[in-house]
């Protein structure tokens, strides 16, 4: 039975009363910070933000126990604790916030609040990516115990003609969110920090009805896109859906980051496969043992030189016969590259042979889908040429492109480095309700956890 109502036409964020940390119960606000769950690359950036302050939000997000019942007990109890303690407390009124990262000429703002839930069908907020059921189970068990959503996911629109480099002050003579929003960023912020990567992070609230009712109108008629959090936004759907008697209720919301693109465009960067138990050696065995799969050549040089290769080969136009692949143009690769890393040396691998293709990427879906790097690095390569199953003991996703070859170099095991999808294909391949292979982009910057939390118990 659907207990959601009326399908929504456009996004619908609400005001919530935020969890935050109490600044005189903690070292530092930065310090309690951390990436959002899956960029923290573990176990040595784990260890370092739990190191950083007893108090990190880390230890609610990625709670370490022998199993995964312990694990979300233990946050749970971990979270009921701060709060009795006074570490976390509710701010005294419904919210919207506005929030702001900032580090040299790069700035972000964008409006912090609890969004009404609505399937992919409902055209509202788009996916871009397939889910993993292991993820969103985990996710599920956490926030069932916790009853709190403990970070915002990042979602995108598009806003009114706004230019990103027209100046803040020229929005004067604008309404909606994005006013509201370069508005707010004048007044004196709630709390603002500085983390060790360098971004400073600024929040605000907004509580203004005149201002939470500009919002509203202007986003009753938009549509989003799920830039970082498809895992999270899958979680709220099925806890929404074991909530079904309180469809207007908490469990029918949940918490997101809006931003407007027209005013700050995002950055768009990949997301690269760690393969445990593969070294490099035996990755490019298997390469040879499929003659003319892809060209393979070995580069010297710094990774930073490396990735500006794997750049060249992925943008450049390919040759006939010399494997163009498919849906060249129109904005999609037209060549697929990768960067083999592991072994104290990078192996640039692209030109993969049409036949190849054609016989090992599914026939089914649209051309642009299957033209995507990671479409090839799944199909061809990881299920045809190296035969790894994409389970969590055999493949890990990491963020940070440094990180991924350290620790492939010092377990002996392969990582493979893609080339980023630009925003505008992820948005039309959404558009066309095309999902991508998981884990193929990463928006950034992401909003820093713990910043503001929102419980699930409060109404």
């Amino acid at each position: 039975m659907d207990t959601t109502g009326p399908a929504p036409k456009g996004l619908r964020l609400i005001p919530f009363r935020g969890l935050r940390y109490v600044p005189e119960r903690v070292g530092s606000l930065a310090a309690v910070t951390s990436p959002p769950y899956d960029v923290v690359v573990r176990p040595d950036g784990l260890h370092h933000l739990e190191s950083a302050d007893p108090h990190n939000i880390v230890r609610l997000i990625l709670p370490q126990a022998a199993t995964a019942a312990d694990r979300h007990r233990q946050a749970a109890s971990t979270l009921r604790r701060w709060l009795a303690e006074g570490v976390l407390a509710p701010d005294p009124e419904p919210a919207l916030y506005v929030y702001e990262q900032r580090r040299g000429d790069l700035l972000q703002r964008g409006v912090i609040g609890a969004l009404a839930l609505s399937t992919p069908a409902e055209g509202v907020v788009l996916p871009h990516e397939d889910v993993m059921p292991d993820i969103v189970e985990d996710r599920a068990a956490l926030m069932r115990a916790t009853a709190t959503n403990l970070e915002p996911l990042l979602l995108t629109y598009r806003g009114q003609d706004g230019s990103a480099d027209s100046p803040a002050d020229t929005t004067a003579a604008r309404t909606g969110t994005t006013a509201v929003v370069e508005r707010t960023a004048l007044r004196e912020p709630l709390l603002s920090t500085t983390t060790e990567d360098g971004f400073c992070h600024r929040l605000w609230s907004v509580t203004d009805p005149a201002e939470l009712a500009e919002i509203e109108g202007d986003l009753a008629d938009r549509q989003a896109l799920i830039a970082d959090g498809h895992h999270r936004w899958a979680t709220y759907l099925r806890l929404r859906e074991e909530h079904p008697a309180s469809a207007a209720g908490p469990w029918a919301y949940g918490l997101v980051l809006l931003v407007d693109t027209a005013r700050h465009p995002l950055q768009v960067r990949a997301i690269h496969r760690l393969l445990h138990r593969m070294p490099v050696a035996d990755a490019l065995a298997a390469l040879e043992a499929v003659p003319g799969s892809f060209r393979v050549r070995t580069l010297e040089g710094t990774l930073p030189e490396a990735v500006e290769a794997l750049s060249d080969a992925a943008n450049a136009g390919t040759e006939a016969g010399e494997g163009a692949g498919f849906g060249a143009g129109a904005g999609f690769p037209a060549n697929n590259a990768f960067l083999l890393a592991g072994d104290g040396r990078f192996h640039l691998i692209d030109r993969p042979d049409a036949a190849l293709l054609a016989r090992t990427v599914p026939a089914d879906r649209p051309a642009e889908w299957r033209a995507l790097d990671a479409t090839v690095l799944h199909s061809t390569l990881l299920d045809h040429i190296w035969k790894i199953p994409d389970a969590p003991e055999h493949i890990s996703y990491i963020h940070d492109t440094e990180a991924a070859v350290e620790q492939a170099e010092r377990h002996g095991s392969t990582a493979v480095l893609l080339h980023p999808v630009r925003e505008e294909v992820v948005r039309e391949l959404a558009r066309q309700a095309v999902t991508m292979p998981r884990k193929s982009t990463s928006f950034g910057p992401k909003p820093a956890t713990g910043l503001v939390l929102r419980s699930l118990a409060d109404g």
